[in-house]
């Protein structure tokens, strides 16, 4: 968060001088493993958690993260994959959800390149 947020304020502030607005990225890979699947414990002793956190697993958390960097605006696009540690150094990984996939991910990261490139930006 706080790469981004330096990075806006530079690109508000006009140090990239007359630059098109820039694509800012976000990719997270997690261990695909019993403990990031397993339900986080919560404490509520000054304030109420939300509900989508209540019960929710550290796979889910940054599922929820990475969704919420973009929707806020912080970043361009994100990618969350999960991986176990065994099958990971073959390749193998898992995209936990769709809206941030690595398709998603470079559909996006295209489209941007190809605005760009036109001089739509």
């Amino acid at each position: 968060m706080g790469s981004a947020l330096d990075l806006w304020t530079a690109f508000r502030e006009g140090a990239f001088k007359n630059s098109s607005q820039p694509f800012l990225d976000y990719f997270f890979m997690l261990e695909d493993c019993p403990a990031s699947r397993r339900s986080v414990r919560v404490e509520e002793p000054h304030f109420s958690v939300f509900p989508k956190f209540k019960n929710a697993s550290y796979m889910k958390r940054y599922e929820l993260f990475c969704r919420k960097l973009v929707r806020e605006r912080h970043y361009t696009a994100t990618a969350f994959l999960t991986s176990q540690n065994t099958s990971g150094l073959n390749g193998v990984y898992e995209e936990p959800a769709e809206d941030l996939s690595l398709k998603s991910f470079a559909r996006i990261l295209v489209a941007h390149t190809l605005a760009y490139v036109s001089g739509e930006q």
